[in-house]
């Protein structure tokens, strides 16, 4: 396991300071404020310790409210609305500096039999083929070196690998509102479903806008032709997968408008087997000339 996925690991571990309340650590993200998959992750952990293990994270709703300080700690506290037969719910809410930052709401079911059927995995070549991160940012002479370096910092513990250029990579005219990504923590990761799935949901607020700023030609926040942040995100967990094995992100956006964009995708196993479908709607904005 590389030092960054541990490092990474021990920012998902939540200390419990009482019943129901978690406290979380923080880092800087690209943008100086708290990554929103971290938030998200970490109050899908805060959520699912309250849940028995024999129930498994189906689906997570969320918003988020405001900018998250990676200065200051964030405390989760869990509401447990529902212990059904079959079905499980929590309600989580993320607060820093006495006011909350983050909502979300996650259920979970015990496993039974049932219909079975899935959209077919699109073509995608072979992970292993795709240029890795750093080999694709320290290749880009016209981005800022210290945002390069602030790219690779935050996705040390992810392998991710672009299958066509990234909206940074090249932009100024519009293309396809569609991006494929293949992504894999840096080293294997222990049997638990729950951190498999957490690991996903730190990964899907990476890229899912990207479909956005390709409709419309824009570098985004590394070149600062965009400014934006999440507003809210859902996913559902169809089948089971592990986040230290291959995955497929398959990402577009169906509209844009009002200063919003909305990204939907699914995640594949390398195998083809529908994992995940995550949507997520964001402010992306153009900024002000003076």
């Amino acid at each position: 396991m590389s030092q960054a996925l541990q490092d990474l690991l021990d920012l998902l571990d939540l200390e419990q300071i009482e019943e129901n309340i978690f406290r979380g650590r923080s880092r800087s993200a690209v943008v100086p404020r708290v990554f929103g998959g971290q938030v998200a992750a970490q109050a899908l952990v805060a959520a699912g310790r309250t849940v028995p293990e024999d129930r498994h994270a189906h689906s997570l709703h969320a918003y988020f409210l405001r900018m998250g300080d990676p200065g200051a700690p964030i405390v989760y506290t869990v509401e447990r609305i529902r212990d059904g037969r079959s079905f499980t719910t929590r309600r989580a809410v993320a607060v820093q500096h006495g006011r909350p930052i983050f909502t979300l709401s996650a259920s979970f079911q015990t496993y039974e039999e049932g219909l079975d059927h899935q959209t077919p995995m699109p073509p995608s070549p072979d992970p292993a083929t795709l240029p890795t991160s750093e080999e694709r940012l320290r290749g880009y002479g016209h981005l800022d070196p210290a945002v390069v370096e602030k790219f690779l910092e935050a996705r040390e513990a992810i392998d991710l690998r672009y299958v066509d250029e990234p909206p940074y990579g090249s932009f100024g005219e519009p293309r396809e509102p569609r991006s494929q990504v293949w992504f894999r923590t840096n080293g294997k990761l222990a049997d638990d479903p729950l951190l498999h799935v957490v690991l996903a949901t730190y990964v899907s607020d990476m890229t899912l806008l990207d479909s956005v700023l390709l409709a419309h030609g824009r570098g985004g926040w590394a070149v600062g032709d965009v400014v934006g942040a999440s507003l809210d995100h859902a996913m559902w967990f169809h089948r089971p997968f592990r986040a230290d094995e291959w995955l497929l992100y398959d990402q577009e956006s169906p509209s844009s408008h009002a200063g919003r964009g909305l990204g939907q995708a699914r995640i594949y196993t390398q195998d083809g087997r529908l994992a995940v479908s995550v949507i997520q709607e964001g402010v992306v904005r153009v900024p002000r000339e003076d």
